[in-house]
């Protein structure tokens, strides 16, 4: 069993999965495993992957077309073995040292379930249009899940950011039910809560990733909905954990929400050009 895997469930990646792969093959951490899912791709995807076939770390899966984000992400998670695990998107990057940076936070910290990191956010041709972004109002320190959670809440936004940034005990994930897809958009940040309810969180206060935001994206197709889902999630963390995130949080939390819904709308739309690959 290796120490950490990475996963990516690769959708309609073919611009920008060399590059994802790359960027985890490149790595100096020397006990992991790279499990890739394809769903279903129309693109030139999987003929991409197959190069990287020969590599021992890796092995090469398909998803059958159906089930959305949630199924590929659960397929490509539970194929994992390793005792940590990263997801990482098909056409996002990781950037040196990221893994063994996580892996040894984990190593040092047994009641931490998951850590994260700050990443760049760039757009489909690599240029970094947002630097450092993550880790907003988050203490520096190893605190329980739920008071983590309640920072998100109250944020509005997910601190922790993309699964890229993220990486976290996979038993845990498959003791909380593993990925869920209740809020669409949200998946990422529901999984993770669903971990954090149970042990502790530690922020890794260095940039270790890049989110690519392109026009392939389906969180983009989301967009309009995005405050609406932010407001559920709210609810159900504030049911999940009532004596710690309040309802004054989940009021904060949805105002907020409904203003970073019109930021992302605006970076859209600033940096339209900018999503397409060339």
């Amino acid at each position: 069993m290796p120490q950490l895997s990475v996963v990516i469930p690769a959708f309609q990646n073919a611009a920008y999965i060399d590059a994802t792969m790359r960027s985890v093959l490149s790595q100096d951490h020397d006990d992991f495993e790279l499990v890739v899912a394809d769903h279903s791709s129309t693109d030139a995807t999987p003929q991409l992957l197959e190069k990287y076939a020969a590599d021992p770390r890796v092995r090469l899966l398909t998803t059958p077309t159906g089930g959305g984000a949630e199924a590929n992400w659960r397929r490509v998670s539970e194929a994992a073995t390793g005792e940590y695990l990263k997801l990482l998107p098909g056409d996002d990057v990781l950037y040196p040292g990221a893994l063994r940076a996580h892996s040894e936070a984990l190593d040092a910290h047994p009641a931490v379930v998951l850590v994260s990191s700050p990443r760049d956010i760039v757009d489909a041709r690599g240029r970094v249009t947002i630097r450092d972004r993550g880790l907003q109002g988050v203490a520096r320190r190893v605190q329980p899940g739920v008071e983590a959670v309640r920072t998100t809440v109250r944020k509005g936004t997910n601190v922790f950011g993309e699964p890229g940034c993220v990486t976290m005990r996979r038993a845990v994930l498959e003791e909380a039910g593993g990925w869920d897809a209740r809020f669409p958009y949200l998946i990422d940040q529901t999984g993770y809560t669903k971990v954090l309810l149970r042990g502790d969180y530690l922020p890794v206060d260095r940039t270790l990733a890049a989110f690519r935001v392109n026009d392939t994206q389906w969180s983009v197709a989301l967009m309009d909905d995005q405050a609406a889902q932010a407001r559920a999630y709210h609810r159900w963390c504030h049911d999940e954990a009532p004596e710690t995130i309040t309802e004054a949080d989940v009021r904060i939390g949805d105002r907020r929400a409904s203003v970073m819904a019109l930021a992302r709308r605006a970076y859209y739309a600033l940096n339209s050009r900018g999503m397409k690959a060339e």
